[in-house]
Order: C-alpha cells, then structure tokens, then sequence
C-alpha cells in the first residue's frame, strides 16, 4: 500500500469530531439500554427506552441519515412508547418497584444476550469489512432512495408491527377491563 493510497483512508488514531460524537453517544445509548433492561421500576424502563431509542436518532443523523433519524423519533420513540406507556396505565402496572419485574433467570438471560450480541457483531463486520462510506460523495442515502427500498422489501414487517402493535393494545384494555369487573 503506497503512502498516497494510506493517506486517503483516514485511520483510527485520528478520530474526526464526528467519530468521537459517535463514539460518545453510542457509549450513552448502550448504558440507557443497560438501564432499561435492568431496572425494576417499569416506567422507569419506558422513560430509559425513549433515551436508548432517541440515541439511535442522534447516531442516524450522525451518519447523514436524516430520514431514518426522522423515522425513529415519530414511530418508535413518538409511537412504540407512548403505546407501551399507554398500556402500562391500562393494565394498572405497579408505578414503583416490582417484585415480578426480577427474575432467577438473570445470569441465563444475560449469557443469551452475550451470544446474541457477539453473533450480530461478528455477523456486521464480517459483511462491511472492507466498506468505506464516503460522506463528502454523493448520497447514496437519499429520502427517496430510502423510502423505495424500504416499502419495497420491508412492506410486510412494518404491517407485521403494525399488527402486533394493535394486538397489545387490545389485549391492553381486556386486560384492563377484566379487572375491573373482578373489583366490583
């Protein structure tokens, strides 16, 4: 590899602005995430969700994706939480700790999620090992280039959530309404 070629690839041990924000507000989403998985107080999970999810939108934006960066906040940060609140209020879910919230289970979860991680990481790097994206070219992300890729291959799993998003909410209110008819 000559010196000029070397050059023109920028290296790891001289991080862009950009690079480091990444890097911050990755490290920011993953302990949001670390947070809503471990804690017990089930709102509390909800409220660090909307902070995992928006540091997502910060990283799209952050890689000059700004349409999907507009997607995450109003589906799921705008939508998945506001309906998952909404159904924590409907079922009367405890509003400080819950002991149901823990289980013995722990370690095994935690062994799952550790191989699961290490799959996806290995999985990504193994196919973008040798991409380069170049920010100051052309973008390859467009709205428009963005929009028909994903309601042409990924139509069927935003109707799938759509569905499922439903079917919590009405399982929700009978949940709800099977309570209160026992209480009075």
């Amino acid at each position: 590899m000559t010196l000029a070629a070397a050059a023109a690839h920028p290296g790891f041990l001289s991080p862009t602005g950009i690079e480091i924000a990444f890097v911050l507000v990755g490290v920011a989403t993953i302990g949001a995430a670390l947070i809503t998985v471990t804690t017990k107080q089930l709102v509390h999970a909800a409220l660090w969700l909307v902070v995992a999810l928006g540091g997502l939108a910060v990283e799209y934006l952050l890689l000059t994706a700004e349409f999907i960066a507009w997607v995450q906040v109003l589906i799921y940060v705008g939508s998945v939480v506001v309906l998952l609140l909404f159904g924590l209020m409907l079922t009367k879910a405890p509003i400080g700790r819950s002991p149901d919230a823990d289980s013995e289970n722990r370690w095994a979860a935690l062994g799952v999620a550790v191989a699961a991680a290490a799959a996806l990481v290995w999985v990504v790097v193994d196919a973008f090992r040798t991409t380069w994206i170049d920010l100051d070219g052309p973008a390859h992300g467009s709205t428009e280039a963005t929009g028909a890729f994903l309601f042409r291959h990924w139509v069927l799993p935003f109707e799938a959530l759509s569905v499922l998003l439903l079917a919590a909410l009405v399982g929700a209110i009978v949940l709800s309404r099977k309570r209160s008819k026992e209480q009075s």
